[in-house]
């Protein structure tokens, strides 16, 4: 029987490891703090013109829903959205004493480790201690 990702790994590290990364991911994500801020253009707000590309893209597909550029401006439209929302957010860590941070910290990168450890192909370590 094969382990974790048909490697001759253990599955219990691997679980145990998944577990170190979701427990410290989950309490990384408990100190963050996002916010937005204003999403300009040549000092106006921008965000309304944003959607213009997308707006005519869906119209278009409702004319002719095989229409290439229809499907370019829609496609072109939510990309300028999602980039101009991911550009204009905010992400803060917030205060934490210096234990709480090593902990988090130290939890995700040795579930890191101990994950990839247990998808090593235990023959290949072998090997490289013979060498």
């Amino acid at each position: 029987m094969k382990g974790a990702g048909g490697s001759e790994g253990g599955l219990g590290q691997f679980f145990v490891g998944l577990a170190m990364v979701i427990a410290g991911s989950y309490l990384f994500l408990q100190r963050v703090s996002v916010s937005s801020g204003y999403w300009d253009f040549g000092g106006r707000n921008a965000f309304g013109l944003s959607l213009i590309p997308l707006l005519v893209g869906i119209a278009m597909l409702f004319f002719n829903g095989k229409s290439v550029p229809g499907r370019l401006l829609t496609g072109g439209g939510f990309l300028i959205i999602v980039v101009g929302i991911i550009a204009n957010m905010r992400v803060y860590f917030g205060p934490a004493s210096l234990f709480d941070t090593l902990l988090i910290l130290g939890l995700m990168a040795g579930g890191i480790g101990l994950v990839a450890r247990s998808l090593r192909d235990i023959g290949s370590a072998t090997r490289d201690r013979a060498e």
